[in-house]
């Protein structure tokens, strides 16, 4: 790749990758990703901030001879995730004077993941700076944001915060800085929801920190650069904010039908109800477009028949899912059928520990709807409605 200028001898040296489709074999990422390493040139030392994920080493190696930077002095690793850090082997071998710069819980992890020599590292404490000679460097440790080791990089003069995945996207772009807030916005919406929803105290917290920084632009380790910082720092309040939409999340699958009807006229009668409804077909759902429709939420009712005696997989999984992100959802409810038997409730309502949320009473028949079910699922809407008024949405 050739390096991008951002300021006077400060680089961006990643790799686009424009085909990747999925991340961590779960995540998708329709619109690829950038792997972004930086680097900064001082009056008197040199500073790589981040390298990249395995196979990209040499062209990373290849950026930063581009620049002319003979010596690095520095690598800093803000996150020990092989993404950041797969190159980092190949780079020290490059530069065998190189020290890596990181906090105790990414040293830790980066020796066990990458094999690395204790000898190579500088371990650093919260706010410790480093000076380049006319540049300076302030590191701030933020743990579960989003692993225990996770770090930004601040550099002083020229009001850049490298955020690590604070704030990123899985957005490919040739461009440097945001071509287009409209379109990153539901990327880094998605980002957020993918990998980032379970911390949203702790996203609050450094969010408040980083106010208290002069930040020209957010430089994070995927997706386009900020040079506007306001716009991703407001969205990121709003979703880790405790507000919550008049909106309800209906993932379902079904196998013969009844849940897929219970579930249509579930979501038609809280449409004429003025609820924004948002319908998930299991069978074909992109799991990070449902994750992203948790953001906002106020209610999700999961759609789920009985398979043997338990719920359908899909519908385990997703609720699975939901567990795991922790969205600010109020309220959760469950639609469904069953044949001869099981205990699909009891199972879905024992899966939701992680969230606090109140439960609805949930609609779970036996067979195909009948005219008492039509009955039940309009006393669900209505209990929706009125839970929704209740905490002003």
């Amino acid at each position: 790749m050739i390096p991008k200028v951002i300021k006077k001898d400060i680089y961006w040296t990643g790799f686009i990758d424009w085909d990747r489709r999925l991340f961590d074999s779960l995540i998708p990422t329709p619109n690829g990703t950038t792997y972004n390493s930086y680097l900064i040139k001082g009056s008197e030392k040199t500073m790589l901030i981040d390298t990249s994920d395995f196979g990209k080493e040499n062209d990373l190696l290849n950026a930063i001879e581009i620049t002319g930077v003979k010596k690095i002095d520095y690598v800093v690793s803000n996150h020990a995730e092989q993404d950041h850090s797969g190159s980092l082997p190949k780079i020290l071998k490059k530069y065998p004077d190189a020290k890596i710069v990181t906090n105790a819980k990414c040293k830790e992890l980066i020796e066990s993941f990458l094999l690395i020599p204790e000898e190579r590292f500088i371990v650093i404490s919260d706010n410790q700076e480093i000076s380049l000679g006319n540049k300076t460097v302030q590191f701030i440790i933020a743990p579960w944001v989003h692993w225990p080791d996770t770090m930004f990089s601040y550099l002083k003069e020229d009001k850049i915060l490298f955020s690590c995945d604070f704030l990123g996207s899985h957005f490919a772009t040739s461009s440097l800085y945001v071509p287009d807030e409209r379109e990153i916005y539901l990327s880094a919406k998605r980002y957020y929801a993918e990998i980032m929803m379970p911390f949203r105290s702790m996203i609050r917290k450094y969010l408040e920190r980083i106010g208290k920084l002069d930040i020209d632009i957010i430089a994070p380790s995927h997706g386009p650069l900020y040079d506007k910082p306001s716009f991703i720092i407001e969205a990121y309040k709003d979703w880790s904010s405790d507000t919550v939409k008049n909106q309800v999340v209906i993932p379902y699958v079904s196998m013969h039908g009844s849940t897929k009807i219970m579930v249509d006229y579930l979501s038609e009668t809280l449409s004429n109800m003025g609820v924004e409804v948002k319908l998930f077909n299991l069978e074909i759902a992109d799991a990070g477009d449902l994750l992203m429709s948790l953001v906002d939420a106020a209610t999700i009712v999961v759609g789920a028949p009985t398979m043997l005696v338990g719920p359908h997989p899909l519908a385990y999984y997703a609720t699975y899912l939901v567990n795991a992100v922790r969205p600010k959802t109020k309220f959760v409810s469950i639609v469904g059928s069953f044949g001869w038997g099981g205990n699909a409730v009891e199972i879905l309502k024992g899966m939701i520990t992680n969230i606090k949320v109140e439960l609805i009473e949930p609609v779970y028949i036996k067979g195909y709807p009948k005219e008492i079910d039509f009955i039940s699922l309009d006393n669900l809407a209505n209990e929706i409605v009125k839970k929704h008024r209740e905490i002003g949405v």
